[in-house]
Order: structure tokens, then sequence, then C-alpha cells
């Protein structure tokens, strides 16, 4: 069974949301954090989480991550990665105002946060996102932009140039003060940067499904990914600098159209991600809430094997109450696939039985009743350690 090649090793939490000082070191390929509701157990997840680039798994404002009454906020972790061991920091800046975050890389600051991508990378799933086929176009985005991220660190910049150009756009539509020779620049920045993010979205999905149709995903269903975008339609017919070339063209025709609505109606920003049983064709929008979850664990887990392949590490896996909505089988068939997944994988729930098929082969947490801890939780022996219901 081949090791994760990339693994937390210690995670230093001070001030951030419930807990005070903290300090963990998580040693298993899988990782339990079990305990009551409110007692700290999803928190941990999003701070490993914040030690990738973007806002997290909650997607929180930097005003929110302090604990009450605290000034100031940091989370620390230590990695083994392909190229050795590894810092990463993050949290309120040492002199500047709290709304504001700072990375740090081996003590220093990082050229960019694709330096931290570059490094270590994460893949979650929350109980929020049982709702992602219900909800708006833009959870769906993020979540695939997210895997995308992962194995094209890239791809980040992409669409960040590609929403700053945008904003600025809308900002001088808004204002009418849109000359000509401004917008002209703007919207080939914003045709530039859409098409390589379009390009990267697409490869993503057709990599990844070809890794569900190799079995990557374990006992799970068939998935398969698509990318609903018109750019996406335009670019299997046309080359890049084609499309780019039309899209330009668009934004600069649909400049009135574009003011009156308050933002522009075509681009990258308006890509969806489709998903369905790859063997029904059951789109995930109509399926069960259960089915919906198992849709969206294997594609979990084969992006992981994706990504094994493609960086030569898995990335960590963030499972909220994976459990929630998966029978017995399921949850079975998710146990076994991350205990021989070449990632390392943590998951929460609130009753430490659920993973009982994990025992002798997990580490586990008991978050306890407080939910400010300040303690050390050290897990440093090798493989897993039993554990029992309190």
């Amino acid at each position: 069974m081949t090791e994760p090649a990339l693994r937390l090793t210690r995670l230093t939490l001070s001030d951030f949301r419930s807990y005070g000082q903290f300090v963990w070191r998580p040693a298993g390929r899988v990782m339990v954090v079990a305990g009551p509701n409110g007692s700290g157990k999803t928190n941990l997840l999003e701070a490993i989480s914040l030690l990738t680039p973007g806002r997290g798994l909650r997607g929180a404002r930097v005003v929110e991550l302090p604990r009450r009454g605290a000034a100031a906020w940091a989370v620390a972790g230590r990695f083994e990665t392909p190229e050795g061991e590894v810092d990463i920091g993050t949290g309120s800046p040492p002199d500047g105002p709290l709304e504001r975050r700072v990375f740090r890389l081996d003590g220093a600051a990082p050229r960019s946060q694709a330096d931290i991508a570059q490094r270590v990378a994460a893949v979650w799933l929350t109980p929020q996102m049982d709702r992602l086929f219900q909800e708006g176009v833009s959870g769906r985005r993020r979540f695939l932009d997210r895997l995308v991220y992962a194995v094209e660190p890239g791809h980040a910049r992409e669409v960040s140039a590609y929403e700053t150009a945008m904003a600025s756009r809308n900002r001088l539509l808004a204002e009418r003060r849109g000359e000509a020779v401004w917008l002209d620049g703007i919207e080939e920045a914003m045709a530039r940067h859409a098409v390589a993010a379009t390009v990267a979205r697409a490869g993503l999905v057709a990599r990844l499904n070809a890794a569900l149709a190799a079995g990557d995903a374990g006992g799970f269903p068939a998935a398969r990914m698509s990318l609903l975008c018109g750019i996406a339609d335009r670019l299997e017919r046309e080359p890049a600098l084609a499309v780019e070339d039309w899209l330009r063209g668009a934004l600069a025709g649909g400049r009135g159209r574009d003011a009156a609505a308050g933002g522009a109606v075509l681009g990258a920003h308006r890509a969806d991600m489709g998903l369905a049983d790859a063997v029904s064709g059951q789109p995930a929008g109509q399926a069960s809430t259960g089915q919906q979850k198992a849709l969206l664990i294997a594609v979990i887990l084969g992006h992981a094997a994706l990504l094994a392949r493609a960086r030569g590490f898995g990335p960590l896996l963030l499972l909220d109450e994976p459990a929630v909505h998966l029978d017995a089988q399921r949850r079975v068939a998710l146990f076994e696939t991350l205990a021989g997944l070449p990632a390392q994988s943590f998951l929460t729930g609130t009753d430490v039985e659920t993973f009982a098929p994990l025992r002798g082969r997990a580490g586990i947490w008991l978050s306890g009743q407080d939910v400010c801890p300040s303690a050390t939780a050290d897990h440093s022996r090798d493989g897993a350690e039993e554990w029992r219901s309190e």
C-alpha cells in the first residue's frame, strides 16, 4: 500500500474559531474527528483548508475567523511533501488591518499563493454541498474550480485575473465612463483569461471522467461530469485564438445590454458543472439526496487518484460528516477506498461508532464538550490507533 506523498503532520491553531492554543499531530492515513455538535470538528477541517489558497471550506470572511474576543488569529501546518518537509502558515498580518490575511511559506512571505498551491492541495465535501444541485450555479462552479486548482495551480491566477477585469468593466459601464479604449483593453483581458480558464476546466472534466470510467471511485456509482459553458462549446469547434476573438467581439457588442443588466451576460463566470450517473444517465439534480452524495464522493475519490498520478501526490481530503445520507454499504465502501488511496483523509462525525469499519486503520481525535480547547492531541505513532466510544 502506497503511503500518501502529501501528509499533514502537525497543525497549530492560535485563537482560531473555537480554539485558543491547540496543537494536533495527526499521523494516520485516515484521521477521524468525532464529537458532539459544537465541539469544533468542522473548525479543524476549515483550518486545514485555509492552508491552501482561497477562502477555505466555509468561504468565510477573514473577520469571522478569530476566536471571540481575540484581536488576531493564526493557523500553521507542517507537511511532508515529495520535495521534503514544508511549513505553511496563514492568519492576521503582524502589522496591518485585521480584515487582511497573509501567508507564510517556511517562515517567509511567498511570491504568490501559487507557491502554496504548488506544494499542497486539498479538496473538501461539506454538508452544505448536499444542496449543490438545488441552489445557484456559483456553488457548482466553485466546486469545479477547486478540483482544477489542485491539478493546475495556475488556474487560480486565470480565474482571479478574469474576475478582476470583469469587475473593472462592470464599474466603468455602471458609471457610464465607458471610454472605448479602456473597455477594449479590459475586454481583451477578459477574453484571454476566460478562454484559458475554460480550457483548464474542460481538461479537468475530460481527465476526471476518464479516471471515473476506469473505476478510480472504488465502490461508488460511476459518475460523469460535464462543463455547461458556451465558451467550452465553441472550443470544441474552433481554435482558442478564434474563440478569444469571438468573445472579445461579443463583449464589445454587448456593452449596452450589459450596462442595463448590471454585468456581463456572457463569459467564464456563467459556466456550470453538470453531474450524472454514468450508467443510468440520471442527472444529479433529479436524484435523491443519498444518490447525490454518492456521486459527489465518487468525484472526490476519482479526483484524488487523478491528482496522485498527475502531480505525484494526492490532495488532502477533508470530508465533513461524509457518512450522512449514505447507507451502510456505501459507508463501508467509502472507508475501504479511503484506506487504500494515496491521500491523507480527515473525516468528521458525531458518533464514533459510525467509523467502526476503520478501527485499527485510522487515528481519531475525540473532540469533547469544551469548544475552546487549549491542548495538544498527539497521534505521533505510525499506523492507526484503536478507540472506543465515550
